[in-house]
């Protein structure tokens, strides 16, 4: 075979650092090794060195998927069509060929294959012999595998594979999901294309679409997104998407629950998002006997349950973060029954601990719209329960909480000042059970006695205390409002 003194094993190491290294635009290198590869293919399609080259070419097919240079994975295609016209009309005396079993697991294995595949004298360990993987029918096979890579779904007879594209939206989304996204990750692009993905699927892939989009909600209403036009792409999806399934009906007893996790969920949907990744599910399916049957799975009665759960939570948390937020309900938590602040429900949810982050939000928001209608001793409490409450706050808090507390903060912060504290001891410190124990038993002495050495009442209400503390506030709160 010539090679151009180029040895097949060497051959092989080349085409196998293109297969691991494919993610690359416009590689001068790899283009040339393609088109080298391609050419020869296509100079012989039927001769006895195509195998040989269509199992390169399915080694390197993957770059192709990426960003070849201009003309290159036309020229490729171009050659393994011949090839498969060409090879398809030999004949052979074997019942199969390797490549009907042949998955993207075993693309790993072809660049250990190929260079013994010619050499009678070289270990062999494949199950199959050399005879079926040198034969015409095999090399026919790898040349249409090679072009379901590079198109996928264009041909048949070859065992399903989920598109490269598939495999690196799988990676990047459960990386996203996981609360670890790849450095390059746009997360906000990355919601809100999976929303445009769901809006322009075919029929077929439509269900997988929207479970790839009610596992990316769950991140887009946790509060991590910061931007409101991303729930609101993802609610048009929903809301276009919806329809389709009006009229849905079934005859199944009952339907499997998805995945509960925002990276199996997405992995799910976006293998049955193609008919390649559809029929890996079914492969799987019939083989272990634990997955439910697809009819199941993307039954639209249960995708029209699935879109409406996910649009509900969506249109909530949107209010919920972006709107102008409810606090009325928390009077009934805060408030004692004669209308006095509840201080040691206020000492106990502005403690600096995990169980609190679910109250913070609401919490922060409400002392901050009640501080202006307080009295002094109240509104000091107040500014320091909503200041305290921020730093709970997990995520950060969300626009519909920065935006009043904010506000509130401002005014005390630029209210005027004294020149000098109206007291002689320092204030109080904000830190650890002291300053719990001290505000309590500064808000109410008699039902809370001194724990520890206290500081007086006009240290607590000093207005030089207090614009220390809102301007603190002001300067986290301004970063996360510059950002929104």
């Amino acid at each position: 075979m010539d090679t151009d003194d180029t040895t097949l094993d060497e051959l092989s190491e080349i085409w196998e650092d293109i297969r691991e290294n494919y993610q690359e635009s416009r590689n001068s290198d790899y283009d040339r090794t393609v088109l080298d590869c391609a050419a020869r293919l296509a100079a012989e399609p039927g001769g006895e060195s195509a195998h040989v080259w269509t199992i390169g070419l399915t080694m390197m097919a993957p770059y192709l998927t990426w960003l070849p240079g201009e003309g290159v994975a036309q020229r490729a295609v171009a050659a393994l069509e011949a090839a498969d016209r060409t090879l398809r009309e030999q004949h052979c005396a074997h019942d199969s060929h390797p490549y009907r079993s042949h998955d993207d697991e075993g693309d790993a294995y072809l660049a250990e294959l190929l260079p013994a595949l010619d050499d009678e004298t070289a270990d062999w360990e494949e199950d199959r012999p050399r005879s079926e993987w040198r034969c015409p029918l095999n090399a026919a096979g790898f040349a249409r595998i090679a072009l379901d890579i590079i198109h996928p779904g264009s041909v048949t007879d070859v065992p399903p594979r989920l598109p490269m594209e598939a495999k690196e939206a799988i990676s990047t989304l459960s990386a996203l999901l996981n609360g670890y996204p790849k450095p390059w990750t746009d997360i906000e692009n990355e919601i809100s294309g999976q929303a445009s993905e769901l809006s322009g699927a075919a029929p077929a892939d439509r269900a997988g679409r929207l479970m790839v989009v009610r596992a990316v909600t769950w991140y887009a209403v946790s509060g991590m997104v910061r931007t409101k036009s991303v729930l609101d792409n993802l609610v048009g999806a929903l809301e276009e998407t919806l329809p389709h399934f009006a009229d849905a009906g079934c005859a199944h007893d009952g339907h499997p629950a998805l995945p509960d996790s925002g990276p199996a969920a997405a992995g799910l949907g976006i293998e049955l998002s193609s008919a390649g990744g559809r029929n890996l599910y079914e492969q799987s399916r019939i083989a272990s006997g634990r997955n439910p049957p697809l009819d199941q799975v993307v039954c639209p009665v249960l995708m029209a349950e699935t879109a409406e759960a996910a649009l509900s939570l969506l249109r909530t948390r949107r209010d919920e973060l972006f709107g102008e937020r409810d606090t009325s309900h928390a009077d009934a938590e805060y408030l004692r029954a004669d209308g006095r602040l509840d201080i040691g429900k206020l000492v106990e949810r502005t403690d600096h601990k995990s169980w609190n982050e679910e109250y913070a939000e609401d919490l922060a928001l409400w002392a901050a719209r009640r501080h202006a209608r307080s009295d002094d001793r109240d509104r000091i409490v107040l500014l320091l329960v909503a200041r305290q409450s921020m730093d709970n706050a997990y995520p950060s808090p969300p626009v519909s909480v920065v935006r009043d507390v904010l506000a509130t903060m401002r005014a005390v912060a630029a209210a005027p000042l004294p020149t000098e504290c109206p007291h002689v001891d320092e204030h109080p410190t904000l830190r650890y059970a002291e300053f719990r124990d001290a505000m309590a038993h500064f808000w109410d002495p008699e039902e809370f006695p001194p724990a520890a050495e206290t500081r007086s009442p006009e240290s607590w209400t000093c207005p030089r205390f207090a614009a220390a503390v809102a301007a603190e506030c002001v300067a986290e709160l301004v970063r996360l409002d510059e950002e929104d």
